[in-house]
């Protein structure tokens, strides 16, 4: 069938191959410049990708998947402890794939959604002993649902629904603050924002930086209807990477977190853009 795991994983692994070829500087991580692993890093990012298709909920079960039945697809495997610490190695590798799907079609509307969600490391009841990640910015955040500790994830997504940018923040930024930052990368246009991107000085510094016209609900009441309807595309994005286990976090790294996410928003790209069949 066209959609198997093999077909999937064939056109995963075809796609990182070709991105990381086309940036060899990528490679320049390692200590030597010639050193040639026989586990190569587009298995190793392919690997982490197959999670998507699975729809597991960690790296570990990944790897035990792959391990237990795509052991021909990968006959020089190292070990779980081996392939995940490459991994987190490679992130500015995984960052840079991901760059390259965030973009949208040059005569594309220039339209965009702009939200952010959090990402609770633990459940309420352990607020009060909890320490994972507080000395690498995790920290307490209220939403409409209440109290959370960890961090923010921003997201500015294409109205056609590729994701375009992304940004993690402690749980307590000000969704307002990385705002400017996020839309760098719209090329100019409308972004359409909830209320907690209200206030002059957060569309005027959008309009400044990055000649981007803020639209929020209390800036365009005779449009509520519409504009709510609007949103719900970056709800379903944020549901999308939801049912992604992206909301679940085992990393014990901020590093790890982050790559993560990446990894997450990048399968989802792919997904959107045809590039993986599912």
């Amino acid at each position: 069938m066209p959609n198997s795991v093999d077909h999937q994983m064939t056109e995963l692994y075809c796609f990182v191959d070709e991105c990381l070829k086309r940036h060899p500087a990528l490679a320049r991580w390692r200590r030597s410049p010639h050193a040639q692993p026989q586990f190569s890093d587009a298995e190793v990012v392919t690997i982490a990708l197959l999670q998507g298709v699975f729809g597991v909920a960690t790296l570990k079960q990944t790897y035990r998947l792959v391990a237990r039945n795509w052991e021909s697809a990968f006959p020089t495997l190292p070990t779980y402890q081996q392939w995940v610490a490459r991994l987190h190695q490679l992130g500015a590798q995984v960052g840079r794939i991901l760059a390259t799907t965030c973009g949208h079609a040059p005569g594309a509307a220039r339209l965009y959604l702009i939200d952010s969600k959090p990402i609770p490391l633990c459940a309420p009841i352990r607020h009060g002993r909890v320490r994972l990640l507080r000395d690498e910015g995790a920290y307490f955040g209220k939403t409409s649902k209440g109290w959370f500790f960890g961090f923010k994830l921003h997201l500015l997504r294409h109205i056609s629904g590729r994701v375009l940018n992304l940004m993690l923040t402690p749980g307590n930024t000000d969704d307002r603050d990385p705002a400017p930052a996020l839309v760098e990368l719209g090329d100019g246009g409308v972004t359409l924002g909830d209320l907690g991107y209200r206030g002059p000085e957060c569309a005027a510094s959008m309009a400044e930086e990055a000649a981007m016209l803020l639209i929020t609900r209390d800036r365009a009441r005779a449009h509520k209807f519409v504009l709510s309807q609007v949103r719900q595309g970056i709800e379903t994005t944020f549901s999308q990477l939801w049912w992604q286990f992206v909301d679940r976090v085992f990393s014990r790294s901020w590093r790890g977190l982050w790559n993560t996410i990446q990894l997450k928003v990048l399968f989802y790209n792919l997904v959107h853009a045809g590039l993986v069949t599912v």
